[in-house]
Formats: C-alpha cells, sequence, structure tokens
C-alpha cells in the first residue's frame, strides 16, 4: 500500500496527510458506496482532539457530499466508538480522523467497513488509485448531492453501550483516569460516573495542542504518581483515540497490555468464558507473561505485530481476548477493535468478581525486562533483510544462551527500526542489544 499503513493514511498533517488526500478519500468513498450502488450512502465520522482533526474533517464531508452520500458527524469520539455506531446504525461505512497517540501535529484517516472491521485492503486500493489520478469519480448534482447530520445521538449510543456492558456497579471504587486530552475527554468520565465510581479524572481539558503531551497511556508516570497521592484503588490512561488502555494498581504500578490480557484471560478462563482457552498476543510479549500463561494452563497463539493481525487471529480461529502490550486489547465478544474504555470496564469486572486488588491479580507474573530501542533509518526493507543484521541478530542471542531473546521489527507508520531485548537482567540486555544497535549504525538516517 502506497498511502495506508497498518492504522490508516498517517502523516504530519498537511504535509504527509493534506486536505486535498482527505477530500479525495470523501469522493472516492461517497460514490463507492453509494451512486455505485444505486443509493445514497450514509457514512459516519469520528475525529479525535487535534487542532487538524476539525479541518480534515471538513474536507472529508466536502468530498462526501459532493459524491452524493450523506455524512453523519459524531465529532469527538474514541475510535472505537466509530466502529460501534457503524454496526449499530447500519451505516455503509466509518471515518475516524486520528492520529492515535502521535503528537499533534500528526494526523491520520482510518476507515472501517460496514462491519465495524478496518476496510478491506481491496478498497484501499482503488482509493489509493483515484488519489494518484488513475481513475475518476462524478460529482453529484441536483438532488443527488448529500447533506450533513449533526449525529451526537451516535456519540450517546455508544456511551449508553459501555454502561450497559456492565452488570455490576462501581459504588465505592475510586478510580483515576488520564484521557490524553483525546478522544476519551468527552466520553469517558460520563461512564464511570453512571456506574457509581468516585471518578478522578485528570488531561480532559483538549486545546487542540494537548493531546498526548506528557500524559495518556504513552507517558504513565503522571497517573502513577496521580494513584498514589490521592489514595486511589486503580487507574487507566487511554491514548489519543482512546482505544489503548494501561492501568495503575493501588501501588502505582504499571500494569500494560500483557498484564492486563493475563488478568482478564486468566479470569474468562476460571468461568468458561475464553474461547479455546486462548490468549492471542503478539510476538512482542514478555517472556514472563508467556511462561505465566503456561503456569495458568491457557494456551496462547502469536501474532505479528498490529492489532488487524491480532484480530485476524481471533476472527479466524474463533478466539475472543486478544490484545498488544502497548495496551489495544481486544474482547472479541463485545468489539470489532481495540476499545481502551471497554478494557477498563473488563478489568473492573475482574476485580468486582474476585475481589481481589490489582496488584494481587498480577502477582503470578513476573515479567522479564526489556529494552526497546528505536532507531531511524534510511531503508527499513535494506536492514530487515541485510545479512549483517540477520548474523547480528543471532549472534546477540547466541550471548543470552536461550535465557532471553532480540527481536528487530520495522515500524509501519514511520522511518524507525525497533530493536527489543529481553533476559533475566537488565545488564544482560543493554550488552545484548548492543550487538544489534551497533550493526544498525551504517543505516541511521541523517538527522
Amino acid at each position: 500500500m502506497k498511502y495506508f499503513g497498518t492504522d490508516g493514511f498517517r502523516g504530519r498533517a498537511n504535509e504527509g496527510l493534506n486536505v486535498d488526500h482527505a477530500f479525495k478519500i470523501g469522493r472516492f468513498v461517497g460514490w463507492y458506496y453509494g451512486a455505485r450502488r444505486g443509493k445514497k450512502a450514509r457514512v459516519i465520522i469520528g475525529k479525535d482532539t487535534r487542532l487538524s482533526s476539525y479541518m480534515f474533517e471538513s474536507a472529508l464531508v466536502s468530498g462526501l457530499v459532493a459524491s452524493g452520500a450523506d455524512a453523519y458527524m459524531l465529532h469527538v469520539i474514541p475510535t472505537p466508538g466509530v466502529s460501534y455506531e457503524v454496526v449499530d446504525g447500519g451505516f455503509d461505512c466509518g471515518v475516524m480522523i486520528t492520529a492515535s497517540h502521535n503528537p499533534y501535529t500528526d494526523n491520520g484517516i482510518k476507515l472501517v467497513n460496514h462491519e465495524g472491521y478496518k476496510m478491506d485492503e481491496d478498497v484501499l486500493e482503488l482509493i489509493e488509485d483515484y488519489i494518484d489520478g488513475k481513475s475518476e469519480v462524478p460529482l453529484a448534482t441536483g438532488e443527488n448531492i448529500g447533506c450533513t447530520v449533526d449525529y451526537m445521538q451516535g456519540r450517546n449510543r455508544y456511551i449508553a453501550s459501555l454502561i450497559s456492558s456492565c452488570g455490576f456497579s462501581l459504588q465505592g471504587m475510586k478510580i483515576g483516569l488520564d484521557c490524553a486530552n483525546g478522544s476519551a475527554s468527552s466520553v469517558a468520565r460520563p461512564v464511570f460516573d453512571a456506574l457509581g465510581a468516585e471518578t478522578h479524572v485528570i488531561n480532559n481539558a483538549p486545546n487542540g495542542y494537548n493531546i498526548n503531551v506528557a500524559c495518556g497511556s504513552t507517558h504513565i508516570e503522571g497517573l502513577q504518581r496521580f494513584v498514589v497521592e490521592n489514595g486511589l484503588d486503580i487507574g487507566f490512561a487511554y491514548d489519543g483515540d482512546a482505544d489503548r488502555c494501561l492501568a495503575v494498581d493501588e501501588r502505582g504500578h504499571l500494569v500494560d497490555g500483557d498484564l492486563i490480557l493475563y488478568v482478564c484471560g486468566t479470569y474468562l478462563n476460571k468461568y468458561g468464558r475464553l474461547a479455546k482457552s486462548t490468549v492471542v498476543p503478539t510476538v512482542m510479549g514478555n517472556f514472563g507473561f508467556f511462561r505465566a500463561l503456561e503456569a495458568a494452563g491457557l494456551n496462547y497463539e502469536k501474532t505479528d505485530v498490529g492489532d488487524k493481525y491480532v484480530y485476524a487471529c481471533m476472527r479466524e480461529n474463533g478466539y475472543n481476548l486478544g490484545g498488544e502490550q502497548s495496551g489495544h486489547i481486544i474482547f472479541g465478544d463485545l468489539a470489532k477493535t481495540g476499545d481502551g474504555i471497554l478494557t477498563s470496564l473488563r478489568i473492573m469486572e475482574v476485580l468486582r468478581a474476585e475481589r481481589e486488588k490489582l496488584s494481587e491479580l498480577t502477582r503470578p507474573v513476573k515479567l522479564y525486562p526489556q529494552q526497546l530501542v528505536n532507531v531511524r533509518v534510511s531503508d527499513k526493507d535494506a536492514v530487515m533483510n541485510g545479512e549483517d543484521i540477520k548474523a547480528a541478530i543471532a549472534q546477540a542471542e547466541e550471548y543470552l544462551e536461550g535465557n532471553g531473546r532480540v527481536f528487530v521489527r520495522a515500524s509501519g507508520t514511520e522511518p524507525l527500526v525497533r530493536v527489543l531485548t529481553e533476559a533475566p537482567d537488565e545488564k544482560l540486555c543493554t550488552k545484548a542489544g548492543a550487538i544489534v544497535l551497533t550493526a544498525l549504525e551504517k543505516y541511521k538516517l541523517d538527522e
């Protein structure tokens, strides 16, 4: 794919991704799901809080209505809210404007099909051809021109669905929420308040520039302090579009995606609700996490990094729980994509049912130290196919003598190669990682 990566079409606003791209995406989608099928398309649009999201929203809406589609505007909403409402409202497709955990200067466009899943690649290829001028789309005229609809009721229905997914009360629970000044800012608190929690919220005053800035799931340390200083029972941190969630236990310790999968997986399996007693993590999962799953009698099937690979494996094999260390957790029985707020509620379900603190539920997992280094490179393919890099990885793993691993992967959205080392102690991590990082020196991108 030329424009659409593993997480949509993403780039620096008006540089890598510009308003012309957004207009053309709207034009093609409006035609493809409308006139091509002999009816007006109904498309919903959501966005996060970054400055450029409003600009891209206007461009997308203009393109949609110009092609004859009716554009339903959800305004600021988490990405999973778009996925939910596409299905709930019977729309032809949905569009989310977000760059997730990236800085406000970036933005992106994610497309989901009528089933709430990421858009099929064959359709994305057609959109790319249109962007590049390889095809044409007619303009709608007269009564065939589309209209815009202020669709706040869709966001309200999404909030109601989160609340109704809980058959329990949070009365007496003191819960901290870090909304990353992003999409969760307008959704998370109403959900927890409705369930009776004593809700303490930080970073929920977006101004267009402060999304993900020293807050949210990418800067968990703020929530860790907040939980301890205020004597809270638990804390949850979301990313910019709230499809990820990381937790903080009552002691201020980070509970990442691996630990969340362990806590929820063992709970669901205990009550016969984990399909095939199997969890679907990615290859980036921690050694200690995998060993804890084995000790608990759970199976696991690892996928490539990326939520689309996790969910593809879940759908193909009938599994209902999977996710990434970053906090992108998918509860297949309840949602079509990762949902940070839903993940929070599922963790609270476990705490309520088991009557234990989060620190107690995670105690069986002894995580290995990990070191992750991002290296900006001039050619990701050259790195990943380089025999010298493969030899360095083999040398590093030989150094670890089977008590750890070295994993190298290319970023799907940036000119980065990620080097993960994992070993029983930090010194071994550093030494093993240095072997690969030295080999990467000649591929580094000149700053």
